[in-house]
Parts: structure tokens; sequence; C-alpha cells
């Protein structure tokens, strides 16, 4: 299985990378400047026995994109899987950000997922997936966080239309949306101790009787990818334990 994930050198893009990360898998991980959490992330899945590559760069940028699925096509004939993980994270209300920082907002999150599924179309085929990311950022209005929910609702109503475009081919495209889950970005979003309390305070009103970890998410992405959800198509599946149905 050869998996691509942009963003997978940290939190659900990692730990995704991670569960692939199976001998003679070759799974490719994108990220845009921590060169040693990227080197890290590449470590573990070599001890996993897959066959790691890092991908340097950044997603914003269409020339960038290019080169790197250039990269991908030059070692691998078919992709299982893109995940397409990469956030670019800006807090502040809608008016104060300035739009030089909403349009980097939304390159990152969401136009580059034309990017990297329109160069790397000749590695998907029947059985392959697509997978945005979202939150309730996408449906509701979280304080400081407009620039990243705006985004992700984009990302929601694109895989919609990529959808009905790719499921001809036998690929499919989803979103996979996450409820508080303590990852890098979520505690780049809320600092100063923020993202602490909203994780223990969502942790108590869950239904389910506990937060949410990172492994819940995987395991739906998991059955994502699996044969078993060849006919889900164009579907946001939120993982909350339930917390956002109250």
């Amino acid at each position: 299985m050869n998996v691509l994930i942009t963003g997978g050198t940290k939190g659900i893009g990692l730990a995704t990378a991670l569960h692939f990360s199976r001998p003679d898998n070759h799974v490719f991980i994108n990220y845009s400047a921590d060169d040693i959490a990227a080197q890290t992330a590449l470590q573990q899945i070599q001890e996993r026995g897959a066959i790691g590559h890092l991908l340097k760069a950044n997603v914003g940028d269409s020339e960038q994109v290019s080169q790197m699925c250039r990269t991908v096509r030059e070692q691998v004939n078919h992709l299982d899987l893109i995940f397409h993980c990469a956030v670019r994270t800006v807090q502040g209300k809608v008016l104060d950000i300035p739009m030089s920082e909403w349009q980097q907002a939304v390159q990152v999150s969401t136009l580059a997922l034309i990017d990297v599924v329109r160069e790397c179309l000749p590695l998907l085929d029947k059985g392959s997936t697509v997978l945005g990311i979202s939150s309730k950022g996408a449906t509701h209005a979280v304080p400081n966080y407009s620039a990243v929910g705006a985004p992700k609702a984009f990302t929601e109503s694109l895989i919609r239309y990529l959808a009905v475009e790719l499921a001809p081919r036998g690929i499919r495209a989803n979103v996979i949306a996450a409820g508080p889950v303590d990852t890098n970005a979520f505690r780049a979003m809320f600092p100063d101790g923020v993202a602490e309390q909203r994780l223990q305070a969502a942790a108590k009103a869950n239904p389910s009787g506990r937060g949410l970890e990172v492994s819940d998410i995987v395991s739906v992405i998991d059955f994502l990818v699996s044969p078993q959800a060849q006919m889900l198509q164009g579907r946001v599946v939120f993982v909350d334990g339930g917390l956002y149905i109250q």
C-alpha cells in the first residue's frame, strides 16, 4: 500500500502515516519547515519496515506541489491514499486577519488539494482514496478559528465535487472530521493553557465518557481506505464520540 500525506510529520497526519507503515509500503510524508520533526517521523516509519520518503514542500505553492508529486511519480506507479492533512493555522477574527493571511490559509488548507490530486491523478485508480480533513469549525463559528474553519468548510464542499468526478474511475473522496484532539495544530490554535482547558472540558462533556484520541481517528481512516467503504462517496465522517450531537 502506498500513501501520500500532506502535513504528515505531526499530529493526525503522522499517526496515519505510522498506521500504514508496514513492510514494503511506500509512505510519502510532506512537510514545510520543521526538519527535526520530519527526520524523527521518517525514522519512526522506517523502524516499522516501510519505505519512507520525506517531501519538503510548501503545498500553498503550486510549483512546489508539482515538483513534489513528480518525485512521488518517480518512485511508485500507484497511490492507494492521498490524505490532505496540511493546514495553515491562523488565529483571529474574520475582519482582523490580513487578506494575505486569508489567501495563504485557503491555499494551503483547501486549494492545495486540487493541485495534489491533479498532479497525482495518473497514480490513482480503482480502489484509491482521497481524504480531506475538517472539524466543527466548518459548520460552527468557533472563536478566533475563522481562517481555519472557513477553509475546512470549503474542503468539505470541494470533496463532494471531487467525489462525483472521481467516482467513475473507482476512486473515493471523503472527509474525516475530528472532535477536539491533542495535536500540535490544536495547541497552536489555542495557546496559553487554553488548549488543555478545552480538551479537559470536551472529555468531561463527551457522552462516550472520555476525550477523543488520535487513534480513534486513524481507525476510521483505516475503514475509509478499505474495500468495505467502497460505496462511501463525498461524505463528511465525524469522529467525536457524540460530543457535537448534544
